[in-house]
């Protein structure tokens, strides 16, 4: 899925203006456990999750996640938006809760990572 389509249907804004929203991305993963990420998530994926610390953005690096997703409104610091450019990581902000925010992407045909 395209990131403008994720970007419209979370209603998300993004934190780069230089963000590539014609970004491609494959998977996503919903949690709060960055020990989940780790074990769950796939290459390409997109995090949804309401944690706005610096720990989140060196989760999604090691997990070579590409796209995170902050949801009920939070904005992350500027120490962890700092992180997340240097790394490559896009940052966006939607005011939707976690559940409602993976249910729109589920329902807009993105799927799950699976458990492997």
């Amino acid at each position: 899925m395209k990131l403008q389509k994720i970007i419209d249907t979370l209603e998300a804004v993004t934190l780069d203006s230089t963000t590539n929203t014609g970004l491609e991305v494959g998977w996503a993963c919903a949690t709060d456990l960055m020990s989940e990420v780790l074990y769950y998530a796939h290459e390409n994926s997109l995090l949804l999750t309401g944690l706005v610390k610096p720990q989140v953005i060196r989760t999604a690096e090691i997990a070579d996640i590409r796209v995170v997703v902050f949801t009920r409104g939070k904005e992350p610091d500027t120490e962890t938006i700092s992180l997340a450019k240097r790394k490559g990581i896009t940052l966006l902000v939607t005011p939707l809760s976690l559940f409602t925010a993976s249910g729109r992407l589920f329902s807009a045909g993105l799927q799950c990572c699976p458990y492997t």
